[in-house]
């Protein structure tokens, strides 16, 4: 349904996409179809909380261009004809506000332009120019001050009546997510008088003390969105507006209003030949009658009921009897149901006739009907049909149908597939061939694919201090082992050739070791003397921080597990029974695995398992270093296009150590030059941060 919007408005959106707006680049490269006119720029602006679309034509177009919207996916579509797409690109990404992105498609001569939206937003066009304007206008969005002053201040001018009561500024039609039809009227004031009602096949709404601009006052037809609405009429009738809904088939109808919004919804009704009043708001929805009467034959209350609804009854030769009741203002088709519950009667219905007879007589009636079908389908000749699968093996559907526990064929049945085809042959009755067929085209569709992205992130934090005094005592005149090795004492307890002792330098169990960072070393000696006092000072600290980020990413059809792993094998030796021995592998991977389902609210529910895996070479055994595994697995619901934390594993491991000469460390005082400390902090944590999207084709014009 398209919209209108004040010159002045238009005048001042146009001026304000020229300083504000993003335009995207032009590519004029490639042959364009043979079209009288073409798209040549695409322009966005976001001003006040609205989106403002600008599309530069290469020639004025005679009108604006035919559009339509649907609610769910929300999208709005504009066709421009005799038009050729000269941006050199399909899809646009826009990110501004509702709006995500644009696809332009040409097929032919003609061109289609689909705005996708986060959700619905009321929208208007404009020319100007060679221009087209699209105004989005979401409902909580406020607009320039200076913009809705100006619009108000013409739009009153243009029509007195309005700018001193209430009016109506808006009607707009939608499809809903069932295939009901939704009437929008938004009103000036949310205490606007209402009536509604049935008149004919019609639905009447009258606006008490109301006036309707002119540019609203039309007839629109909404055949097309295939609601069971297929027009309506808006026009102004002395102080009210009227506004007429003519819907079709069978229907019923809801009327609500939220602050100043008006909605009418149309739904259709399903036919269920076993009511006598169709629709969905209650056991008995009959139009209400009263019956007092004494001692009368059923045969006559029948008859009154059936002249009262002109449904016609047939009344078997077994119901006799008489009845007294008093019945006021009950729904007719509930007193039709005290009657038979209280002579124990039974009815069925077949369109406008109501067959009445006691429930003995009915129930051996429909027994002989059906053994009477069940003899004709074991006569019934056979027929042969090949089914086509499109998304599923055709052995699938073969093993259902061959299993024991099938209902589908009939004993008479057989079943044949060609899995090179992909074909299902089946030979049975017409009947079942039709069961079948539909059974076919509802389970054999396009799987959904959702794409699952999946954040791991894992922080580490370490810390340690070492702090302390060593004092030793060495010469280097050690007692000889021989081989040129010689021992010495103190913090020199092994020494190798001439063992002479370099000054500046600490020594270690291994031998002589240049001082590290952090270490002091005082020594006292004497080059005549063959022996030497060390005093070591040592104060080290250190700190380090981590963070290890992985991201899988996955994309897999509803309801498929799909996995992915990244990491390595670890080869060791395994013995046999027989004592052989053969190399194995065990992985230390990090891996994704997920099973989504969509559920039909459009959300997802999906079973994840994650396995976080690290080999531990510092810990090896025989030279097999075990596997340190973080591993999470758990059933969510997220919405679609959301983010959940499925997990956090926190580790936290503090250590303190003391090395120091027995005795002599524990002194007080002096204690602390033999003896060093050690304190070491280690923090880790594991988050796993899941995003689910389903991937939606995009509107297009084929």
């Amino acid at each position: 349904m398209k919209n209108r919007i004040g010159t002045a408005l238009l005048a001042a959106v146009v001026a304000m996409l020229m300083p504000v707006s993003v335009a995207f680049a032009q590519d004029s490269g490639g042959a364009q179809a043979a079209s009288s006119n073409s798209i040549e720029a695409l322009e966005v602006a976001e001003q006040g909380g609205a989106i403002f679309v600008r599309i530069s034509m290469k020639e004025p177009l005679a009108a604006p261009p035919a559009s339509f919207s649907v609610a769910n996916p929300a999208r709005i579509a504009f066709d421009f004809p005799a038009t050729a797409n000269a941006l050199g690109r399909n899809v646009q990404t826009i990110e501004r506000g509702d709006l995500r992105s644009a696809n332009i498609v040409q097929a032919g001569e003609r061109t289609r332009l689909v705005l996708n939206l986060v959700k619905m937003s009321p929208y208007e066009t404009r020319m100007d120019g060679r221009n087209v304007v699209i105004a989005l206008t979401p409902v909580n969005a406020q607009a320039t001050p200076s913009v809705v002053e100006q619009a108000h201040a013409n739009f009153a001018t243009a029509n007195p009546a309005i700018s001193g009561g209430k009016s109506i500024r808006d009607i707009n039609f939608r499809r809903g997510k069932q295939g009901e039809g939704r009437v929008l009227v938004q009103l000036s004031s949310a205490e606007t008088g209402i009536d509604i009602r049935q008149q004919g096949g019609n639905l009447v709404v009258d606006f008490l003390k109301t006036t309707l601009p002119e540019h609203l006052r039309r007839k629109s037809d909404v055949t097309d969105f295939a609601t069971p609405i297929s027009g309506m009429v808006a026009q102004q009738q002395g102080d009210n507006v009227r506004l007429v809904v003519t819907p079709n088939g069978l229907w019923e109808h809801n009327a609500y209003q939220s602050d100043d919004q008006f909605v009418l919804e149309v739904k259709r009704i399903v036919e269920d030949p076993n009511k006598l009043v169709q629709g969905t708001r209650g056991q008995y929805q009959g139009e209400k009658l009263s019956l007092n009467f004494q001692n009368i034959d059923v045969r006559s209350v029948l008859q009154v009921i059936a002249d009262f609804t002109n449904f016609n009854i047939i009344t078997s030769d077994s119901v006799q009897g008489s009845l007294t009741l008093r019945l006021k203002d009950v729904p007719w088709d509930q007193a039709l149901d005290i009657i038979l519950q209280a002579k124990g009667l039974d009815m069925r219905k077949s369109g406008n006739v109501i067959w009445i007879a006691p429930g003995d007589e009915l129930a051996a009636r429909e027994k002989l009907q059906l053994e009477a079908k069940a003899q004709i389908s074991d006569l019934e000749p056979l027929q042969t049909e090949s089914f086509q699968i499109n998304y599923h093996k055709a052995k699938e559907i073969f093993d259902f149908l061959k299993s024991k526990d099938q209902t589908m064929l009939s004993k008479r049945g057989s079943v044949v597939v060609d899995e090179r085809s992909n074909k299902v042959f089946v030979t049975d009755i017409g009947t079942r061939l039709a069961m079948l067929r539909k059974l076919v085209t509802e389970i054999d569709v396009a799987p959904r694919q959702v794409l699952i992205e999946a954040r791991i992130v894992e922080a580490s934090k370490t810390f340690s201090r070492d702090i302390g005094v060593r004092l030793g005592l060495g010469s280097n005149k050690g007692v000889s082992l021989g081989g040129g090795a010689k021992l010495g004492f103190g913090s020199s307890s092994l020494g190798t050739g001439s063992n002479t002792f370099t000054p500046g330098e600490a020594q270690s169990g291994t031998g002589y070791l240049p001082s590290g960072y952090g270490s002091v070393n005082l020594s006292l000696f004497n080059s005549s003397l063959t022996r030497f006092l060390n005093l070591e000072l040592q104060a080290l600290e250190s700190d380090g921080r981590g963070r290890v980020i992985s991201s899988p990413r996955i994309l897999t059809a509803n309801q498929v597990e799909a996995s992915i792993e990244q990491g390595t094998e670890i080869p060791y030796l395994e013995a046999s029974s027989s004592g052989s021995t053969s190399v194995s592998f065990k992985k230390a991977v990090l891996s994704l695995k997920v099973k989504p389902q969509i559920t039909p609210d459009g959300r997802l529910q999906l079973a994840i398992q994650v396995n976080k895996d690290r080999p531990a070479y510092e810990d090896a055994l025989l030279n097999v270093p075990p596997i340190e595994t973080k591993n999470i697995k758990s059933e969510v619901l997220v919405e679609n296009g959301g983010t959940v934390v499925i997990g956090g594993i926190y580790l936290e491991e503090e250590t303190k150590g003391v090395d120091r000469v027995p005795v002599l460390g524990e002194l007080p005082f002096v204690g602390a030059l033999f003896r060093s400390t050690s304190v070491s902090s280690e923090r880790s944590e594991l988050l796993i941060f899941v995003t689910p999207r389903i991937v939606a084709d995009s509107l297009t014009l084929r």
